[in-house]
This record gives structure tokens, sequence and C-alpha cells, in this order.
């Protein structure tokens, strides 16, 4: 059984999303008063609040206000869940010696969903399996029809509703066990870009690249002039919000053309592969900031911040993501080399020898005489690691000895 989050688009009526912002609200404001009650006993005490001890007070809330009681517990008790999970990852930064921000006060504008764990007040129901139409239902808001498609179904753990761009979401957490089958049996290795989105390597050497859409240069302009329009306009103003409201409508077409083509690419790797190899990529480490300090300050940080830009313009984890649980899916295999024992963009394919290139080097040019594209040879580096690994781990099953190294590593 694997885990799988299915999304759909709500379509509640007028007095349904009333009642929707009505439990975003009341969610919001125990948020906020839970954080302060945790701020408030340890400035008296010394000592934090719990989880637990915080969920003992629901009881008390529900019998003195009709509106959290009219609403399912479990809704309340995953946004005190949400709040113990902020601490948590507040401490887990302060203990590795980072700075983190201390968890903070949530506006209606920075609280837009809720969450519900297994439980009664609430359920989904996943429709006919030839019809695309599931139905939520929220106990004090009523059946809400739901659209999208579940590729395989499975036994509902929690939900969460979600409100952006004007329009009411349902991302379903179901345990499930995957029904589509590949009958593909190649492999590749797939090296993720910035001139090519994608370059995919098969273990012969043969490549083809993905050209990168360039979504946010595409739409530059549209949404320069979007915002253009929203500062030359009063703040709060019936124009500024209609302003305001052109630009999330316009950010939310170029969400979902890419996700529409994201589903599109992942979904044809999938089918065409029965294992894709890649490389660990630590997003957060590669879109550093490059202005540095007053004593140190950095270098190109114009260059730095337009490559940080495209960087995250392609959603590389998101990509990496969708085609990781679509392989998986197929009963296929996923890997992730380790970037810092392979090195793949430094190391030949054929001799194993590290080539050092700098970042705009873009061609792979080997002493041995092998010479192609960068990323096609980062790629077959990948896929050979992989398909190395996997056999030294058939072999130990047979023999009972230890897992060898990675022939590249």
């Amino acid at each position: 059984m694997t885990m799988r989050k299915i999304n759909y688009r709500l379509y509640p009526n007028a007095k349904k999303e009333e009642a929707l912002f009505a439990i975003l609200r009341l969610q919001k404001d125990l948020y906020n008063a839970a954080l302060q009650e945790r701020i408030d006993c340890y400035k008296k005490t010394g000592k934090g609040l719990s989880y637990n001890d915080q969920q003992k007070s629901l009881t008390q809330i529900r019998a003195e206000s009709l509106e959290y009681k009219n609403i399912p517990i479990y809704i309340s008790r995953m946004t005190l869940q949400r709040l113990h999970k902020a601490f948590n990852a507040f401490f887990k930064r302060v203990k590795r010696g980072e700075t983190p921000g201390f968890p903070r006060f949530k506006s209606i504008k920075r609280f837009t969903s809720f969450e519900m764990c297994a439980g009664s007040g609430w359920s989904f129901d996943f429709g006919k399996k030839d019809n695309k139409h599931g139905t939520l239902f929220i106990r004090g808001v009523g059946h809400i029809k739901a659209r999208g498609k579940a590729r395989t179904m499975g036994l509902v753990k929690t939900s969460q509703v979600i409100y952006k761009y004007g329009q009411w979401f349902l991302s379903v957490s179901v345990d499930c066990n995957p029904v589509r089958k590949s009958e593909s049996t190649k492999a590749c290795g797939l090296d993720w870009g910035i001139n090519h989105l994608l370059t995919l390597t098969e273990e012969d050497g043969t490549y083809r690249q993905i050209d990168n859409p360039r979504y946010y240069q595409t739409t530059k302009e549209e949404l320069v002039k979007l915002s253009q329009s929203i500062s030359s306009k009063k703040r709060g103003s019936n124009r500024w919000k209609k302003a305001c409201k052109k630009l999330s409508n316009a950010r939310s077409k170029l969400a979902r053309k890419r996700d529409y083509d994201y589903h599109q690419l992942s979904h044809g790797i999938a089918k065409e592969y029965a294992l894709v190899a890649t490389e660990e990529l630590n997003i957060k480490n590669m879109t550093k900031n490059a202005k540095g300090t007053v004593e140190k300050p950095g270098k190109n940080v114009k260059q730095k911040s337009g490559l940080n830009r495209e960087i995250l313009d392609t959603a590389p984890r998101k990509l990496l993501n969708m085609i990781h649980y679509k392989v998986e899916e197929t009963d296929g295999h996923y890997e992730e080399v380790e970037t810092r024992k392979v090195k793949p963009s430094q190391r030949c394919p054929d001799c194993l020898a590290v080539v050092k290139k700098s970042l705009s080097e873009r061609q792979h040019n080997c002493p041995c005489g092998l010479s192609m594209p960068r990323d096609a040879a980062s790629g077959l580096v990948m896929v050979r690691s992989v398909l190395g690994a996997l056999y030294n781990r058939l072999e130990t099953s047979r023999d009972g000895l230890s897992v060898k190294p990675l022939p590249c590593a």
C-alpha cells in the first residue's frame, strides 16, 4: 500500500461557499489563539504546551461555542496539529544552528486551507468509475460536487480544502495499490537543466532533449503590466481589488499550464521507461542569494538573481515528484544517485574519470575521446550507475554477500 494524493476542483454554491469561509475564519482564530496560549504559558512558566495539552481544551471550546460544535472536531484537531508541526520545525532548525522565524499569527489571507483526518463528520465519495465527479460532505456545510479523476482509488486517510485564485480545491490522501502496469523494459538517465528542461539518455548513449518552455519569460510582459496597474491604484479600493484579481487569474492560468504540461510529460516518461535514474537536487542551495554580507559582498548578484528565477520557474521539485510517483505507479523503479559521490556532471561515462567543467561548459570532452553534450553524459553516468547498483543487489540476493559499491563511485 502506498500513499497518493488526488486533487479535485470543488464547486460550492453561494451558501456553501459562505459556510466554507466561516470554517476558515474559525480555524484561523483557533490557530492564533493556540499560538498566543503557547507564548503566554512559556512567559509565565518557562515551559511550553504540547499538542495533547491544547487538544484537551477543544472540549471546553465546543461546549461554549456553537460555531465550533457544528463543524467536525477533526478539523480543529488538524489545525492544532498544524501549529504543533510549525513549532517542531522551528525547534529543529534552532538545534541545527540556523536562525528560523518564529511561528507567527495568521491573517485570513495567509490562512487559506483547513485539513480533515479520518473520522466522522465528513466523507468523500469517488463516484462511479466511469464518472469524473466525486462528492465531498462536511457536517455544517453539506454535499459539494468535486470534479477530477482518480487514477487509483483507495482508503481515504486525510483531505485538505484549499482556497486559492478565487476557487476551491480538494486534495485527498489515499492508501492504495497502483493498478497500472508498464510493458516497457527500457532504462534512462534523466538530467534536469535550464537550457533544456530534461535530457533523457538511454544505456546505449542515445539521448533526446526536451526544451525549456520558459513559462515566466513568455508571460513576463503581461504580469509586469498587471503589477504596475495595481501599484497605480489606491490600496483597498474597488479598482485595486479588480486589478489584484486580474493578476491572480493570470498567475493561476500560468500555474495550470505548467501543471498540465508536466502531467503530460511525466506520464509519457513513466509509460516509456521502466527505470528512471536521476541525481539528488538541493533546490534550496541551488537558489541561494548571492548578495553575501557587508564585509564580504557577493559577486554577480544580478546574474545569480536571474538564474534563481529561471530555476524556480521550471519547478524542478514538482516535476521530479510527478515523475517519481508515476513511475512507481507503473511498478517501475525511480532512483536518485548521490550527487557528491557519483559526480554525474563531472564524470566521464566511458572511462569514469572526473573531468571538471565550469557551469558555462555545455559539452563533455574527455581525453579518452568521448565527446557529447554535458547533460547527456551526465544522464548516461546516472543510468549506468543505477543499473550497476541494481545488478549488484540481485547478485547479493543470490550469494548473500554485501552490496558492492556503485561502479562510478
